[in-house]
Parts: C-alpha cells; structure tokens; sequence
C-alpha cells in the first residue's frame, strides 16, 4: 500500500465518532466488573483472548503473518508500551476514578501530535491546525475542572490517592503516544493490522498476566453477569473489533487528524459514569463539549 495518508473523509469520520463511544465505555466497564476481577487480570485476559481471536482471522482468511519477517522487533517495542500502558490504567484505577483516567489518559493525542509533527513531515500542522488542538484540550480541561480540583469534602489520603491515580493517567497517555508513534514510524505502518494488533495483544497480555501472576492473584471462582458481560465487551468489542478498525483507520488517514478525535472519548466516558455510575455532571461539561468539537472543526480544517 502506498505510504501517502488522507484527511478525513465522512466514512472516517463516522467509525472514528462510534469508537471514541465504545472507548469511551472501557473505563466504566473496568470499574463496574473490579469487585470481581481486578483491573490488571481483565486487561490481561482480554488482551489474550483477543489476540487468540486476532490469530484465528489471521488463519481463516489466510492473511500474510511470520515471525520472521520485519515487523517482528517493532511490533514487539508496540507491545511492550501496550502492556506498561495498560498496567498504568489498571493501577492508576484502583487510586481515581474512572472519569479522572478518562481525562488525563485521552491527553495522548497531545504528545502523539508533538511526536509527529517533529518527526514526519506529512504529519505537520498548520496554526489553525494547532489552535485546534489547544481548542480541544482546553475543553476537556473545562469539562472536568469542577471534578479535578473539587477536594472540598475529602482527606487529604483521598486527594493523595486521586493524584497518584491521575499521574498514572497521564503516564499511560504518554506511552500510548509512544506506542502510536513507533507504528507509524516503523515498518508496522505499512504492515496488516493484523499484524501490528497481534502483537500488542499478545506481548502485552504475556506481560499483563505475568504481572498478576507475579503478585499471587487469581481468577475468580464465582462470576456474576456484569463481571461476564464486562470481559465480553472488553475483549470481543474493544481489544479486537475496535484496535483492528484503529489500525485500518491509521494505514488510509493522517494519524494527527485521527488522534483528535479522542477528545471525545472522555466527553463519552463521563456521559457513561453519569448514566451507569450515577456520577454529577456540571455545566462545564457542556462548555468543554463546545470547545472539543470546534477544536476538531478547526484541526480537520485545510486550507486549499
């Protein structure tokens, strides 16, 4: 396939708003099935069934696959920072909510944008395209200011506890970049997305479980539906469905236009904390939707 990317186009568009919904719902559903399953253990599980899943459509519509080909070492790197990633989320979950990780975890698209904009010229952009991005970022800044800085009412261990959860967001949002960065700069941007989300899955489920195993933790012995039905969405819809469109959205579209989009994942994680979770709402989160959306007009925007 040739290495030129397009804008986005409706289609793009389109998959791009139904997957910051489903991503959206990731973190909820992590929360609501960890009195059952640690955070940690269903990130890992899911990522191994899902790349058992991954290797089963791999072989049934005989698509390229080797070992010992290029893209081994790369796709290798990507599921290291996968796994560390995904270890950050499930540990910085057990200190803050998941509305907080929403937030500091979709800030990758900023570091992500940084990355590329040094390093791949086609990646690059225009001012508009970066008064965009601020745009965007200061709306999920308004959006959950009233949440994040909120401590009346708590201990100073809870406010303690919600910054090490929040660091870990961020964290995980740099490796995310970094993972997004090393595709895109490596032989895996031109490889199958097959290929490339192989590997993070199953790397990353291997690291994931060793983790737990490691600490002495176990399946549970008694599953209730929303712990099952959890790792059903989480594996099947998220970690296969969904990073399989992700890696075929990166290989046709400029990466730096479809990172943005993520702004609007935790705009729909928080709308999934209020209606499952029964979290509150401010009008900041309307004011922070205004500036998202018009930070994805203005970064979408090209001059002719």
């Amino acid at each position: 396939m040739s290495a030129h990317r397009k804008n986005l186009d409706g289609f793009a568009i389109s998959l791009m708003l139904l997957l910051c919904l489903c991503w959206g719902l990731q973190q909820v559903a992590v929360k609501l099935a960890a009195p059952v399953i640690g955070a940690t253990m269903q990130l890992g599980l899911r990522s191994g069934l899902a790349a058992v899943l991954v290797l089963l459509l791999i072989l049934i519509k005989k698509i390229p696959f080797s070992l010992r080909d290029k893209h081994v070492w790369p796709g290798i790197a990507a599921g290291v920072l996968f796994a560390i990633e995904f270890l950050c989320i499930s540990l910085g979950l057990k200190y803050t909510t998941a509305s907080h990780m929403s937030v500091f975890l979709y800030t990758a698209p900023i570091f992500t944008v940084l990355g590329l904009h040094w390093l791949i010229p086609a990646e690059r952009l225009q001012s508009t395209q970066w008064l965009g991005i601020l745009s965007a970022f200061a709306g999920v800044a308004v959006a959950f200011s009233g949440a994040l800085f909120n401590t009346s009412g708590s201990s100073q261990r809870d406010v303690a506890d919600m910054l090490i959860g929040d660091s870990f967001g961020v964290a995980a949002a740099v490796l995310w970049a970094a993972t997004t960065i090393t595709i895109r700069k490596s032989s895996l941007s031109e490889a199958e997305p097959t290929t490339t989300l192989f590997y993070q899955l199953a790397v990353g489920a291997a690291i994931l479980l060793a983790f737990v195993m490691l600490r002495g933790e176990s399946l549970p012995t008694q599953w209730d539906m929303t712990s099952i039905v959890s790792l059903f969405f989480q594996t099947v819809v998220i970690a296969f469905a969904s990073y399989l469109t992700w890696f075929w959205l990166m290989r046709r579209y400029l990466a730096s236009r479809l990172s943005v989009f993520s702004f609007l994942t935790p705009l729909f994680g928080v709308a999934a904390g209020v209606i499952l979770m029964h979290d509150p709402i401010s009008p900041r989160f309307a004011l922070g939707a205004v500036l998202v959306c018009g930070g994805i007009v203005l970064v979408n925007f090209r001059r002719t």
